[in-house]
């Protein structure tokens, strides 16, 4: 059987409205749920994937065209009924459809280039998808709808399969079917509640004991919780992660450790991020007001119609002990964070400071800490990540 060419395509205004984010990869590669947005599309469609991003990134996310393609909008979630009408289109076709929220997108073409510019035009026959779909168009979007998407993912991942044994020595709280325990994951002495959602913990994953988890969550491959941490529901951890603490509603994209005593909520830390011990951040205004949060596009802060959203941190930032950060906090990529009082709301890629103020951090300095702490999870920096990293110093200069 012929296999299907599938395109992720960014929206540019989408991907820009997901700064800082989408600095360091395409938008199918966010983490929402269990798995990312691409591996959501690759459950329900066969074939061979590829990109269409901004060109900086494309030399590390290439596009594939061939005689035909699936062409399809990276920041959409996909469901099976999504997928099938996709992969129903006709060539020359365009797939349109409404968010929940009312908006009228483009979910998917297929055809040739020249099709998809045609389609992107308004120009390409239109065939209406009936139900609504979910979609990230603001970084916000990752934690509303993340425990939705650990319960979507759940069924697929987990139907027809059998886990672990939940050990004697947890307590479990709820239907014990809704706890999936992948192999050489390590669950002892801790409570499991899924009265109120899923837990699913991959492979070689370890929770210690005295830890509290209230589903739904989600725990990527080789992470760790330590020792009585209390994580909430709507939580997903990536692969290789270390938290501790307190974590309500946190989406974390991987390699990134909040290993210590402290409190998150409503918040998405990217990859390769470090939060010191005691460090927090508020999700709350203490007038109960809505809240503002930074956008890149406007250059500046916008409402979200949100009364909770907390931190916003891009790849390879840093915090040192006891920072505290105010309510909606956007941290860019690169960015070191120390000593007392609370950093601004917006702190632009590549700086270091605090509370009295910023400075532009080298880049040879960003370089050596980022290989430093790869090192420990066994990976490296490229040469073509080294050029993505100059290529978003240039962007960030324009926040600065």
């Amino acid at each position: 059987m012929k296999r299907t060419n599938i395109i992720l395509f960014d929206v540019p205004a989408v991907r820009e409205n997901l700064l800082p984010l989408s600095y360091t990869r395409p938008v199918a590669d966010f983490l929402v749920g269990i798995t990312t947005l691409k591996q959501k599309w690759s459950a329900f469609v066969e074939g061979d994937f590829s990109y269409s991003t901004a060109p900086y990134l494309a030399e590390k996310y290439p596009m594939t065209v061939a005689a035909e393609n699936l062409f399809v909008a990276s920041h959409v979630i996909a469901t099976r009924d999504l997928a099938e009408a996709a992969l129903a289109l006709a060539p020359g076709q365009a797939l349109v459809g409404e968010t929940r929220k009312g908006d009228t997108i483009l979910l998917a073409v297929k055809g040739t280039a020249a099709d998809f510019e045609s389609a992107v035009a308004g120009l390409a026959e239109k065939v209406v998808f009936q139900d609504k779909v979910d979609a990230i168009c603001n970084v916000y979007d990752i934690f509303l709808l993340n425990g939705r998407q650990i319960e979507d993912d759940f069924e697929e991942i987990t139907r027809g399969r059998e886990g672990q044994t939940i050990p004697r020595s947890n307590i479990v709280i709820g239907d014990p079917d809704r706890i999936f325990i992948e192999s050489g994951a390590i669950v002892e002495g801790v409570v499991l509640n899924a009265s109120h959602g899923p837990i699913y913990v991959a492979r070689h994953v370890e929770i210690m004991e005295g830890s509290c988890l209230r589903g739904p969550i989600a725990l990527g491959e080789h992470s760790t919780v330590n020792m009585g941490t209390k994580i909430y529901p709507g939580t997903s951890l990536g692969p290789w992660c270390k938290v501790g603490g307190e974590l309500n509603n946190v989406v974390i994209f991987g390699f990134s450790n909040k290993a210590h005593d402290g409190f998150l909520g409503n918040a998405v830390i990217g990859e390769w991020c470090n939060l010191g011990a005691g460090c927090v951040a508020s999700n709350l205004k203490n007038d109960y007001t809505e809240i503002k949060l930074w956008n890149y596009p406007s250059h500046r802060f916008l409402r979200t119609g949100l009364q909770f959203c907390g931190l916003i941190m891009a790849d390879h930032s840093k915090a040192g002990i006891n920072t505290m950060f105010n309510t909606a906090t956007v941290v860019g990529v690169g960015v070191n964070i120390h000593g007392s009082g609370f950093p601004r709301n917006f702190v632009a890629s590549f700086s270091e400071g605090g509370a009295s103020g910023f400075t532009d951090l080298p880049m040879e300095k960003f370089f050596d800490t980022a290989r430093r702490m790869m090192e420990r999870r066994g990976r490296s920096l490229s040469e073509v990540d080294n050029r993505i990293f100059y290529a978003i110093r240039e962007l960030a200069e324009n926040y600065k």
